[in-house]
């Protein structure tokens, strides 16, 4: 493999590849030698980050519940024992407890790794790369490949063609056995989120959710532990809950909220065992969404809507930043019902997440960056996106409501319900697709101007508001950053409405004839 090849793994602020054989057209690319030099890399980078030595370095290791976990996990210790790193074996985690591994004082790492690639088949794993201050940028990460693919290339002609894979065993031999340990990472987390709930709750009990009944979805992904470690402990009923145990093949459903399938089998859940609250988590747990007592779902602006509003009395005229898909409806939720600012941005967690951080250090207060897909960080936890600390806020929320003889559903009772929607997406067809891209946005743009179409600020694409007696919704047209591809969001507010929204996206987007609209034929 070479730079062009490493670099390829790279997905976003991620790095991400196929891990095993078995999908048709997919052959692997996240072999362990690999593996190995990537620990190299990320040790050097943060040897350098930090002016310290590698020999000084502690370094945390995490996985999900994949297949190849394992095997990745022991290609990364040998990587980074080559450079004398001390290395805390964590074995299953969550990305959220991999950074809170830089935290906690019992484990104080320097930077830590969690093998994972979400929601994702089976087949693919990946790394999220974490030290003190937080997740790596894009830039780290393309950084680290290069310094990895620098490291392997290296590896091969030293190894005189000795494969790769067994030059990097040599190399691992020659600097001893590495200095490991194990640590339950999981444990130590869970008592963290247990001690959050008791402090958000507005009364004093030994088990303060023993009246609850609350049912987890963990799609046999990393999130299990949250029922069993978290809320039993604190007397909560977990009898409803499924797919806990850990199973890297996915047997029931794709660990994702955003997964129509899995949303149902939480809902399921919910409902069939009559429990006051739902929670269905993705694969490494940094994401999460909920389903109310009478199985409505709790996802993408809902989920954003009731967070906002379990935050909103200690945060009042704050300041939500969101991806850049969410609704119109979500913003009068935010601005009218709670008085609270909508900052609609990018889409990408990263994006969400840094700009919150920014409008803080600038003094307006902003508690919450969270996007559609469930990921969601809030300002007084680090700036994580922690799908089991958002499910902390909902549970102490509940319990709060309960001993109140109230309940959740009030949180966003007017919270306006969503009539029709859809997303489409067009190719581009030929080379230079961002060039040709950006010149249909600009075109896009002019027209709906022409047409007399209100275009509120939009941080990403082209977003087009319709208020008339015509038709009532929003329409978002971006274009894919990696793919030859044009998202089209639309959203109408009053039934029958899509098919004029539509129309109109129709006449907006005619003439290209390397753009396939035929989706809205």
């Amino acid at each position: 493999m070479n730079e062009h090849d490493f670099l390829k793994l790279q997905n976003g602020s991620d790095i991400r590849g196929v891990a095993l054989e078995g999908v048709d057209g997919e052959h692997v690319n996240l072999t362990t030698g690999v593996c190995r030099n990537i620990g190299v890399a990320f040790a050097l980078w943060l040897s350098a980050k930090t002016g310290r030595s590698t020999d000084t370095l502690v370094i945390g290791i995490g996985r999900d519940s994949r297949l190849s976990g394992e095997a990745l996990e022991n290609a990364l210790v040998e990587g980074l024992a080559t450079q004398r790193v001390t290395i805390v074996r964590c074995s299953l985690a969550t990305t959220p407890a991999m950074f809170m591994g830089t935290v906690f004082d019992e484990t104080n790492f320097d930077g830590s790794i969690m093998i994972t690639a979400s929601h994702l088949p089976f087949n693919r794993n990946g790394f999220k790369f974490f030290d003190k201050s937080g997740g790596l940028e894009r830039i780290d990460i393309t950084e680290i490949l290069r310094s990895a693919a620098a490291q392997y290339e290296a590896t091969a002609q030293y190894s005189n063609a000795i494969p790769p894979d067994t030059a990097a065993q040599q190399t691992t031999g020659d600097n001893g056995s590495p200095k490991c340990r194990s640590f339950d990472l999981i444990a130590r987390y869970s008592k963290h989120l247990q001690d959050a709930i008791r402090k958000g709750l507005s009364f004093h009990a030994e088990k303060p959710l023993a009246n609850l009944k609350i049912a987890v979805d963990a799609g046999n992904g990393a999130g299990g532990f949250f029922a069993e470690q978290v809320l039993t402990e604190l007397g909560a009923d977990t009898s409803g809950s499924r797919f806990l145990e850990p199973d890297g093949t996915f047997p029931n459903h794709i660990p994702n909220p955003e997964n129509k399938a899995a949303m149902e089998a939480a809902k399921t859940a919910t409902v069939q065992s009559h429990s006051d609250l739902g929670l269905i988590f993705d694969t490494d747990v940094d994401r999460m969404s909920a389903v109310l007592s009478d199985g409505t779902e709790v996802n993408r602006d809902a989920i954003i809507a009731m967070t906002a509003a379990i935050l909103a009395p200690d945060y009042p005229h704050s300041t939500i930043v969101t991806d850049s898909v969410t609704s119109d409806r979500l913003t009068f939720f935010l601005e009218q019902e709670l008085g609270l600012t909508h900052l609609r941005y990018m889409r990408g967690y990263k994006n969400v997440i840094n700009k919150c951080r920014e409008l803080n250090e600038q003094g307006i207060i902003s508690p919450l960056a969270m996007e559609t897909s469930g990921h969601g960080a809030l300002k007084d936890n680090y700036y994580l996106d922690d799908g089991a600390f958002l499910a902390v806020k909902l549970v102490t929320a509940l319990a709060n409501a309960k001993h109140e003889g109230k309940n959740i559903e009030s949180l966003i009772g007017k919270f306006p319900p969503m009539v029709e929607e859809t997303e489409l997406r067009f190719k581009i067809r030929g080379e230079d697709f961002k060039e040709y891209g950006m010149s249909i946005l600009q075109a896009f743009k002019e027209r709906a101007e022409k047409a007399g179409f209100e275009l509120p600020q939009s941080y990403e694409g082209v977003r087009i508001s319709f208020k008339s007696t015509e038709a009532q919704g929003w329409m978002l047209l971006r274009l894919s950053l990696h793919d030859p591809v044009m998202p089209l969001n639309i959203e109408s507010s009053r039934k029958g409405d899509l098919a004029k929204l539509k129309a109109i996206a129709r006449t907006l987007l005619e003439g290209f004839d390397r753009l396939d609209i035929s989706a809205l034929e």
